[in-house]
């Protein structure tokens, strides 16, 4: 892995940051405070998100940063050939490979674990490796034995033998499985044999069976046709005899039928020619009774033209009666249209009255609101506000001179009294003006007295509006029904004279006695009229009658001479029952013997297919054993594959531990040499993973503190350079943190001359430190400064003994203290250690 390109975006006292990374020894040089490790958690936020950066997610935003900024760490790094650039924010992140332009993941989670995987290091991994701290020089220390084997053989890439052995053991246990499960349900050989041989000699016995019924169905068969030819011509001959005395009980029906209607017939017309002779005795005296009738048609229609004016008459009585009341009425509600004119003049007059009393209690109403609310939040803010100061004064006090500014967060010292006189201050005004705005918040507690005279007009006047619109409602009401009573004395005048039209045009005449006298006449006379009348009908039918009569005997005729015809057919017949039901006994018996002989192949061909389903399933068990048994013969032969491997990844792990310990123990001593001038030139690792120091070849029982931290520090550098030996891919980093704390300038100038030394191994090295003397020997450094007055970090690039020989630009451009209070005047970012 190669830095190339770092940008911080208001992350932590870093208002906006941009670092060039290149090959070589690169120093990040500044005071403790300055904003050095800062740089190092935004590579390792960029990479692992917020676990990866000290507190939590709210602390990585400057607190100098104006209130939408956004927080952005931007970083540029080759690893494995590719060139990949991730964009992180706090609620975000983007990654994008070889300068493309949609990234390959673009969701938090998504950016981490990617990039995760790509590294091949989880965040603890890869900065207790390649990223080491004064902190982190003795994290092997604090591990117990199998903790720091464990922790090697991890950041090594053996873990991945125990993966693969973990993988055949579990592939092993389910062939194992699948062992077993095949042998339970295998069936044996000797079973299988068994079902051959029996559904062998079912199916011969089948087969045997199946042709003894196929012989006895043919013999029913020819039987069958036999018997066939002649029973089907006895059904035949039976069936037409049958036909034939059917037809004759028709005819004989339809024969009486005929001679019953002919009989009829010969009545119908003697009646007939009895009612022409009536009917010239009864024509002379109904002659009297065609006068009688016209008379009685006349008398009904004067009786009739009677009811109506009696109807008429009580009409137009009833008509004046509902006349004269309308009138009466019509009479009251005279005037009624002049009285609502004055009315609603006078309501309109009373409504704008009242919308002007409503305007100005309405005005008043909301100026006392108004004030009253204004009043009531004035003084809830100065009670807050007196609370807040309050509080900051109590936690002033409490803490004393060393209590942290409120804008810098920087000891008070000499200037706690003047924040304390200047909080009491506040205070004493604060009290004031809440004390004013509470007397202010009573006062306007009760309604005004204008307010309450206002709203009481208004009510006077609403309640006057109610009685003058009530009132000319009323007047309405009379105005429309003065309407509705003037169209209906019009209709009813109109309906009278109509009525008296029709009286004057109904005819008189009618006289009681003559109607009845009339009436009793035409009943003595309607027997009569009505024996003529069905006389009449009568005689009107005689054509008709002997027209069916000449038809029926006709038809009669006919039916007779096909009876003869029938009835010689039946005689010349030559069928006889004995022998019909001769043949048809042989018919049946024949019948019933080849269902039998069907029936009885059927079942034989039943037996037949079951016996062949059965030598089939039991042909498909001992092909199902034969798979089987080459099934088991491969997993057998697998299981032992995999014994083999489970054993050769447990003997290859003994073998890489084995010689894990001397080869770090050799690079370290290596290392340990160059930095201490050859004075220790040996460290070994123990059983327990233990770092022994040799002086001369004998284990040194007690080392100093520096010792200590150096024996560390070579130890981490071994491990650091077997990582990028052994590693799939190439890592070319090496950060280093604050690692010369407890070493002298000797012991510092060798581990910058190490590092110098391990160019091939390490492309690029970052040294973070605040000790000013290990300028001399890097290639390239850094210096970081803070700035009090705009309250963040500034990066710049200064001239190296052995670096470049003229500074560089200033990679940092911090933003003037004016824009930085303007935008935010909360106090400083977060500090470094």
């Amino acid at each position: 892995m190669r830095l190339s390109r770092l940008r911080l975006r208001h992350f932590r006292q870093h208002a906006d940051t941009t670092i060039d990374f290149d090959g070589g020894l690169t120093g990040i040089i500044g005071p403790n405070g300055s904003g050095k490790t800062t740089i190092l958690e935004g590579i390792a936020w960029a990479l692992y998100g917020t676990p990866a950066v000290r507190g939590t997610r709210e602390g990585i935003r400057s607190l100098r940063a104006p209130a939408r900024a956004r927080v952005q760490v931007e970083l540029d790094f080759e690893l494995a050939g590719h060139r990949y650039h991730v964009s992180r924010s706090l609620t975000g992140a983007e990654l994008y490979l070889d300068g493309a332009s949609s990234p390959i993941a673009n969701s938090v989670s998504g950016v981490t674990d990617l990039l995760r995987r790509r590294l091949g290091m989880t965040q603890q991994e890869f900065f207790n490796t390649y990223f080491t701290g004064q902190k982190e020089l003795s994290v092997l220390a604090a591990m117990g034995p199998a903790e720091r084997a464990q922790f090697l053989s991890r950041v090594l890439g053996y873990e991945r033998l125990r993966s693969a052995q973990a993988l055949v053991r579990e592939r092993r246990n389910v062939i194992k499985g699948e062992l077993s499960g095949i042998q339970s349900a295998m069936l044996e050989a000797d079973v299988v044999a068994r079902l051959l041989r029996e559904s062998e000699s079912r199916l011969k016995d089948a087969q045997e069976r199946a042709n003894a019924a196929l012989a006895q169905l043919k013999q029913a068969h020819e039987r069958s046709l036999d018997v066939a030819p002649r029973w089907l011509a006895a059904q035949q001959e039976r069936q037409a005899l049958q036909e034939v005395a059917a037809e004759v009980r028709v005819q004989e029906s339809n024969e009486a039928s005929l001679a019953r209607d002919a009989e009829r017939l010969d009545k119908e017309l003697a009646e007939i020619v009895a009612a022409r002779e009536e009917l010239a005795r009864l024509k002379a005296e109904l002659e009297v009774h065609k006068d009688l009738a016209t008379q009685l048609h006349q008398m009904e229609a004067l009786f009739q033209e009677e009811g109506r004016r009696r109807a008429l008459i009580q009409n137009r009585k009833s008509l004046e009666e509902e006349l004269a009341t309308l009138r009466e009425r019509r009479a009251r509600v005279e005037g009624a249209s002049a009285k609502a004119a004055s009315a609603e003049a006078e309501r309109d007059r009373t409504r704008r009255e009242l919308d002007e009393a409503a305007s100005r209690a309405e005005a008043a109403r909301t100026e006392w609101v108004r004030d009253r609310q204004e009043a009531t939040t004035r003084r809830e803010s100065l009670l807050a506000h007196y609370r807040e100061i309050k509080d900051q004064r109590e936690r002033l006090a409490d803490l004393g001179p060393d209590s942290p500014c409120p804008i810098c967060t920087r000891p008070l010292a000499e200037h706690f009294r003047e924040v304390v006189d200047e909080l009491d201050g506040k205070l004493t005004e604060v009290l004031v003006n809440g004390k004013y705005f509470a007397a202010r918040v009573e006062q306007l507690d009760e309604m005004p007295t204008p307010l309450r005279d206002a709203e009481a007009h208004e009510q006077q006047l609403a309640e006057q509006l109610e009685r003058q619109t009530k009132a000319l409602t009323d007047l309405q009401l009379q105005m429309r029904e003065h309407a509705q009573l003037v169209r209906d004395t019009t209709d009813k005048e109109k309906r009278l004279e109509s009525i008296v039209r029709d009286l004057e045009a109904i005819p008189s005449g009618y006289h009681v006695t003559r109607h009845a006298e009339l009436r009793q006449r035409h009943e003595q006379f309607a027997p009569m009229a009505a024996r003529y009348a069905r006389l009449g009908a009568l005689e009107e039918r005689e054509p008709e009658v002997r027209k069916g009569a000449t038809a029926v005997q006709r038809d009669l005729k006919k039916v007779r001479a096909r009876l003869v015809d029938l009835r010689k057919r039946q005689s010349a017949a030559r069928f006889s029952d004995a022998d019909f039901n001769t043949l048809r006994e042989q018919h049946e018996q024949a019948a019933s013997e080849l269902r039998a002989g069907e029936l009885a192949a059927l079942g034989a061909e039943k037996e037949l297919d079951a016996a062949r389903t059965a030598r089939a399933a039991a042909e498909q068990a001992r092909q199902e054993l034969a798979r089987t048994q080459e099934r088991l013969r491969t997993l057998t032969a697998d299981r032992r594959l995999h014994d083999e491997l489970d054993r050769a990844y447990t003997d290859m792990r003994a073998e890489l531990n084995q010689h894990l310990r001397p080869e770090i123990s050799e690079l370290a001593s290596s290392f340990l040499s160059e930095l201490t001038d050859g004075r220790y030139g040996e460290l070994e690792l123990d059983d327990d993973y233990n770092i022994i120091v040799l002086e001369d070849g004998i284990p040194k029982p007690v080392i100093s503190g520096g010792e200590e931290d150096l024996a560390n520090l070579v130890l981490r550098l071994a491990i650091s350079q077997m990582i990028a030996e052994r590693a799939g891919q190439s890592f070319s980093l090496l950060v280093l943190d604050e690692v010369f704390g407890s070493l002298d300038d000797a012991r510092r100038h060798n581990v910058v001359e190490l590092l110098r030394r391990l160019h091939d191994r390490f492309e690029q090295v970052v040294l973070i430190t605040h000790i000013e003397s290990v300028r001399e020997g890097l290639d390239r450094v850094l210096t970081v400064r803070y700035d009090e007055e705009t309250g963040t970090s500034r990066v710049e690039q200064d001239e190296a003994t052995d670096g470049p020989e003229h500074a560089e630009d200033i990679y940092e451009t911090a933003e003037t203290a004016e824009t930085a209070e303007a935008a935010a005047p909360a106090g400083a970012g977060g500090a470094d250690d």
